[in-house]
């Protein structure tokens, strides 16, 4: 057993940024942490790692030396703060968000690090919100109807164009050079814990959610010959690698990452994790009916169920794809975050960003303020929470966002609350359709950075009508790192139990006001009649529009 001030290290990797976090063994005491800023953040509109050469629509890079230098800053940043010695520290997990790709050589090397790549965008990190295969991700999912492939049913239907294979697909035919020289298709969960260790192991959780790797194998030759010739090799070529499971140890501490953290060389390197799924165990919430909500720029559904079901639009599920011994279920959103503070950029008038100056408040404070005092439903709005597309239960990246209602008399925090309730309404849509298919959630845990919104945590307490539990951690998925790392180094048997020491959630933190819930009813019925509308055929305008954007951006970005 470790010694009684051992530590552990999580790493938690962002959309912008990784923090370190540094937790006690014995009891989950947070000791320390610290943040690094990617130096090229996300790479959305131009290719700012070469030239500020524009980028098409939904396209999002990163760079992965950026994710290195996470482990130089914020590690040791960490330590200090923490006020520990590195020889206390007995093993280091990360989280990643995913899917994130990382087209590699066979040593490991970023394509976009050799100089005759570095201005091909294929050859970047393609981010989780890279939403430019949305074609290939629906010649997937087509294929795979009309053959009658078992493995689609795993994914709710669909095979999102977040994941491995859409995003491939489209390497291979929009850059067939750079799907030639990659040499493996990396989950970046997984290639950073390979800078740690120096081997490349790949991960249960991102093989099974996002790299359709189920009962032992992937999708076969044929099917994807179907879909290209030169894709037939994908899975043996490019993919397929040794898979670990969640909690054990991947290798020890490299010289190299030794040297850049300030570690000690052989500690133990927990195999790789996602965000949200090292989550659920921070949160003490591993039993059936815990319904995890990470909610950050987006937001991530995760649960455990003592048994497989088929729930439309999941994103998954997978037997340990959480814990062991449980089938792993995954839900999402693609944009929570992210689009109120697209809102806040974009949407606001000066006299609002004044007023919040002078009375010491961030825009969101004051918005939130202001939409507070309404009663339900009296902003007269209705609005889509697609405005980076859906996730779960339609899983389609061509829809976009809808506010309806506005008039002369709409003011700025109408709109605002209108987007909060949309993504409560949205997370309802994925809980109703887990309890139709026989998965029942009865409690709803709320984790990542939107927890420091009261007003909205309510709000989706009245909405959902459950109650919400929320994480005792402010730093959920770093904490949940830590608890993995924790069962690499041998301290707990397994997550749930080390979870059960060092993580934790205040239950019925917030309850369903009977009022709320019966005038939310109300809204939410339109909500639904708008999903179903836009989302399931009865009108594509969503799909059109975007068509005529990419024509029109083409023709702009090829000027």
């Amino acid at each position: 057993m470790p010694a009684a001030d051992a530590v552990v290290i999580g790493v938690d990797y962002g959309t912008l940024s990784g923090r370190a976090l540094v937790v006690r063994l014995s009891d989950g005491a947070e000791l320390g942490s610290a943040v690094h800023e990617y130096g090229h953040a996300v790479m959305d509109a131009t290719l700012t790692a070469h030239r500020d050469e524009p980028l098409p629509p939904e396209w999002a890079l990163q760079v992965p030396a950026d994710y290195v230098d996470v482990l130089k800053s914020a590690v040791p940043a960490a330590l200090r703060e923490a006020g520990v010695v590195a020889e206390q520290v007995v093993g280091i997990a990360t989280d990643f968000t995913a899917c994130t790709v990382v087209p590699t050589t066979r040593q490991g090397t970023p394509l976009n690090e050799l100089p005759e790549y570095a201005d091909r965008p294929h050859a970047y990190v393609k981010l989780w919100r890279h939403h430019a295969a949305q074609a290939q991700a629906d010649r997937i999912n087509e294929l795979a109807h009309s053959r009658g492939e078992s493995w689609i049913n795993r994914y709710g239907g669909f095979i999102s164009s977040e994941w491995e294979f859409a995003k491939g697909l489209q390497v291979l035919e929009e850059d067939p050079e750079i799907y030639a020289a990659m040499d493996h298709w990396v989950e970046a969960a997984d290639w950073i814990v390979w800078q740690l260790t120096g081997e490349y192991l790949r991960n249960a959780c991102t093989a099974g959610y996002k790299g359709i790797y189920q009962d032992g194998s992937y999708p076969d030759a044929e099917f994807l010959s179907a879909l290209n010739p030169e894709f037939s090799g994908f899975v043996t070529e490019k993919l397929e690698h040794r898979i670990g499971q969640l909690g054990e140890r991947a290798g020890g501490l490299s010289a190299a990452a030794a040297e850049w953290t300030g570690l000690p060389e052989g500690i133990a390197v927990a195999v790789g994790n996602v965000d949200a799924h090292v989550t659920a165990p921070a949160a003490d919430a591993v039993a059936p009916g815990q319904m995890v909500a990470i909610m950050g720029t987006s937001t991530c559904h995760v649960m455990n169920g003592d048994h497989l079901a088929e729930v439309p639009g999941m994103c998954g599920a997978v037997y340990g794809g959480i814990t062991d011994g449980l089938w792993g279920y995954e839900a999402g959103q693609s944009g929570v975050g992210d689009i109120f503070a697209w809102y806040v950029a974009n949407q606001v008038p000066g006299s609002i960003s004044e007023e919040a100056e002078t009375r010491g408040l961030s825009v969101h404070e004051l918005l939130t303020e202001k939409a507070a005092t309404q009663p339900v439903g009296a902003h007269g709005l209705i609005a889509l929470d697609w405005h980076s597309g859906n996730r779960s239960v339609l899983v389609d990246h061509e829809l976009s966002g809808l506010v309806l209602g506005a008039t002369l008399a709409t003011k700025p925090e109408d709109g605002y609350r209108a987007l909060l309730e949309s993504t409560a309404f949205g997370t309802r849509t994925i809980i109703e359709a887990f309890n139709d298919s026989g998965v029942p959630v009865t409690e709803l845990v709320v984790a990542g950075g939107l927890l420091r919104n009261s007003f909205l945590m309510q709000l989706y307490a009245d909405i959902t009508g459950l109650p919400i539990s929320t994480i005792v951690s402010t730093q959920g998925p770093a904490l949940g790192s830590a608890i993995h790392a924790a069962v690499a180094a041998g301290a707990y048997p397994d997550a749930s139990a080390a979870g059960a020491v060092m993580g934790g959630r205040r239950r019925n933190a917030y309850t369903p006001q009977p009022d709320a819930v019966t005038a939310y009813d109300e809204l939410y019925a339109e909500y639904r009649a708008l999903h179903d509308h836009f989302g399931r055929g009865g009108n594509d305008v969503m799909r059109r529009l975007k068509a005529i954007r990419r024509r029109a951006r083409h023709q702009e970005v090829s000027a």
